[in-house]
């Protein structure tokens, strides 16, 4: 039986905020204070539901088996103006880079992008007001105060998309992980077969000066891969955030410009703002060339003309350097620097279209679809002599 991954990075929760408490129809009862006139409390505020950024945590797995999030309910007003307890806020921890959506209609809510950032999703209720707020000349002993404010719930949706400044681009057994693992201390399943890697992983890659930047593998992407193919847009989504994409392309390709553009049209595909990132493109696998310069060079001739070009082998240590500084000097440079701060300031998150689920439901399931409308003219009504036909009939069992 196969082991189950701890990379979560979908999950659905329930989420109820706490409703407030009511105010207090309370009179003042005291020795020698016969009117001792209205003295109800206000009732106390709910509980709210709060986001919370923390980069100690980089999956949704402690959300997986607690999927019902419920904040207290504020306290009641008693006698002596006394308020009603308010209602403790119930705190969610996320990792950085969770984005919410409401699970009922896809609709985009709030995205958490910072640790200790916090988000109230759900308001509790504010309590009611107590009697003693009530009283006027005219009313000097109201015998009625304010009902609490009703609680919010809501079902909603927490996509993870990690946090990296390179991310990973290519078909699988491409040799990802395989570079991940030698320019930094993660260790990816490596096998010689595709889709070895099932999950996305992170790995922190040192550079000169004790600076160092953070790289993403993402599962491999073939073509078809926005239409739903292989892994299909499951994992796609976690390189939206990355500032660099490094395509990464075998050299023992027959065209290494074709699979190159395949990648470029699932990405646009999928986001064509994706095509607005950095790009990189490194031919792996150049130790199956050998010490072979002229190959190099032809190869160089049939590649495209707009992205920079690094030759690169991981096995064989080949190139890494000169592939961390190009790395570095691209995330760095002015435009790329731009394009991040234009596009911190315009994060734009699609909404979910849950369209599609209703060509999986069941025809049982209520909910789904719209109901067979029935014409009264298609109805047949039976009169007195098929009623009697249908007492005289007899039902034999088969033997």
């Amino acid at each position: 039986m196969a082991q189950e991954s701890n990379f979560i990075d979908y999950v659905k929760i329930y989420c109820r905020s706490g409703r407030g408490g009511r105010g207090s129809c309370h009179m003042h009862r005291a020795k020698y204070m016969p009117k001792g006139g209205p003295d109800g409390g206000n009732g106390g505020r709910g509980g709210h539901i709060i986001l919370r950024g923390n980069r100690n945590y980089w999956t949704l797995l402690h959300l997986r088996y607690d999927r019902h999030i419920h904040a207290e309910h504020g306290g009641n007003g008693s006698k002596c103006k006394s308020s009603g307890a308010q209602g403790a806020d119930k705190y969610i921890e996320v990792p950085c880079g969770t984005v919410v959506y409401n699970a009922e209609t896809g609709e985009y809510i709030c995205d958490v992008t910072e640790h200790g950032q916090e988000v109230i999703l759900l308001k509790g209720g504010r309590g009611g007001l107590g009697n003693f707020n009530f009283a006027t000349p005219t009313n000097q002993a109201p015998r009625y105060a304010q009902p609490g404010e009703p609680m919010q719930e809501l079902s909603v949706i927490l996509e993870l998309k990690l946090l990296a400044d390179v991310g990973l681009v290519g078909f699988p057994n491409a040799g990802k992980s395989t570079l991940v693992n030698a320019m930094s201390s993660a260790k990816p399943k490596i096998g010689n077969y595709p889709f070895t890697t099932l999950e996305p992983s992170l790995g922190i890659v040192p550079y000169r000066d004790g600076r160092s930047f953070v790289i993403a593998d993402i599962p491999g992407i073939i073509e078809g891969a926005s239409e739903g193919k292989g892994l299909g847009l499951r994992f796609l989504r976690h390189i939206e955030r990355n500032s660099l994409l490094l395509f990464m392309v075998p050299a023992d390709t027959e065209d290494i410009k074709k699979e190159y553009e395949i990648l470029l049209n699932e990405l646009a595909t999928f986001n064509p703002e994706l095509l607005e990132k950095g790009r990189v493109l490194a031919i792996t696998k150049c130790d199956l060339l050998g010490q072979d310069e002229e190959l190099k060079e032809m190869l160089k001739e049939t590649l495209p003309d707009d992205v920079p070009v690094v030759f690169i082998s991981a096995v064989a240590q080949q190139g890494l350097q000169e592939l961390k500084d190009l790395l570095w000097t691209e995330m760095n440079s002015e435009s790329n620097k731009i394009a991040a701060i234009n596009t911190q300031d315009t994060v734009v998150h699609k909404n979910k279209d849950f369209a599609y689920l209703s060509d999986f439901a069941d025809d049982d399931d209520e909910g789904w679809g719209d109901e067979e409308v029935i014409d009264e003219g298609d109805i047949e009504y039976l009169d007195e002599d098929d009623l009697e036909d249908l007492e005289d009939f007899e039902y034999e069992e088969t033997k």
